[in-house]
């Protein structure tokens, strides 16, 4: 069983158990790349949601946590694929990351309304 606890790794172990018991490791990697996608659009319209944004009536809106639990199973099991510990990558990146010169983001320029 999963718990917030888990380390990276646990997860993405679990994440490979779970598409075997699923039925989901037969997907190749552009599946699960195009799965990955459509998840972070739903993710994008409960954004959209929660921040008061006009969003489809009809549409089924899931809020911003479960979506981003959705997206969480496709990164582990991409690189899982790639038999890449995703844990280990993210360390390696953040350590490059943490060499670079980071550039503060310039402040939005307001652009005129018509009225």
């Amino acid at each position: 069983m999963i718990t917030r606890e888990a380390p990276l790794h646990a997860l993405q172990e679990h994440v490979a158990l779970t598409e075997i018991k699923r039925g989901f490791h037969a997907q190749s990697t552009t599946e699960k790349c195009l799965l990955l996608g459509e998840e972070i659009g739903e993710l994008f319209k409960a954004v959209r949601k929660t921040s008061g944004l006009a969003v489809d009536p009809e549409s089924e809106v899931k809020d911003v946590a479960y979506e981003l639990a959705d997206i969480l199973n496709y990164p582990l099991a991409i690189a899982n694929r790639y038999q890449i510990d995703l844990g280990e990558a993210f360390v390696a990146k953040e350590q490059l990351n943490g060499a670079r010169t980071w550039l503060p983001s310039p402040t939005p320029t307001p652009t005129p309304t018509s009225g």
